[in-house]
């Protein structure tokens, strides 16, 4: 099963962001919204992102700079949104990084087109992050990315295997979201990986065991019959 594209948009304009919001939420979108560049890079560490729309005129650090701030940490396309009609000001955004240029006003249709155009260009639905945390904080546990190891309330380390790993970092890049089994497996082993009957639920298992604290504790990866698991549990980035 593909997963729907992942769309950041970065507006200090509520109205825009919601008005975008609710239009390519409707086209079949996932949709994350940052008032500012601060919440932008915050978002792109946790959640991974398909496409980023973002406006040049930000409050503090400006568009220009995130835009170019996500070239060098990582391939996800970005199409600036700005009033900016000048010549010199769309050079200097796809110079800075930008994969297309739109002024304002526009079309969310035609909007939505351009989207579309840049992600058959750059790799369809393609979940990127933009940049690698340190470590990931959850409940009573820290996930340590750069050893892949888990460290309990206690300092107490357990190292992960890469397959177990992987799948415990899909699930707390992504908390809160219902994943089926297929974009579990494509999140924690790539697109061109292979679901074996019982694989995902195995790996879950054996987190579980490795998660579970005392009696009556509350349960981090809940398993929704028929729709796949949720990552119950708020994460923050270290």
């Amino acid at each position: 099963m593909s997963l729907s594209p992942h769309i950041l948009i970065v507006d200090d304009d509520r109205d825009i962001r919601e008005m975008l919001a609710a239009y390519l939420t409707h086209a079949g979108c996932r949709v994350f919204q940052a008032a500012d560049a601060a919440q932008a890079r915050q978002l792109l560490v946790v959640q991974a992102i398909s496409l980023v729309l973002l406006d040049v005129m930000l409050p503090g650090e400006d568009g220009i700079s995130l835009a170019e701030f996500i070239r060098s940490t990582s391939a996800i396309p970005v199409i600036l949104v700005t009033a900016r009609t000048e010549e010199s000001d769309r050079i200097l955004g796809l110079n800075a990084g930008g994969d297309d240029y739109v002024t304002k006003p526009f079309s969310p249709a035609e909007l939505h087109a351009r989207i579309r155009a840049v992600l058959r260009r750059t790799g369809d639905n393609k979940l990127i992050r933009g940049g690698e945390a340190s470590a990931y904080g959850f409940g009573s546990w820290v996930l340590r990315t750069g050893r892949r190891e888990l460290v309990d309330a206690e300092a107490v380390v357990t190292p992960l295997p890469k397959s177990e790993y992987n799948l415990l970092h899909a699930l707390v890049t992504h908390p809160h979201q219902v994943l089926t089994r297929d974009q579990l497996l494509t999140l924690s082993e790539g697109p061109d990986a292979v679901l074996f009957d019982r694989s995902i639920d195995n790996k879950i298992s054996r987190l579980r065991r490795k998660l579970e604290g005392p009696q009556g504790s509350p349960e981090l990866i809940r398993t929704l019959w028929g729709s796949g698991y949720i990552f119950a549990c708020d994460v923050c980035v270290l």
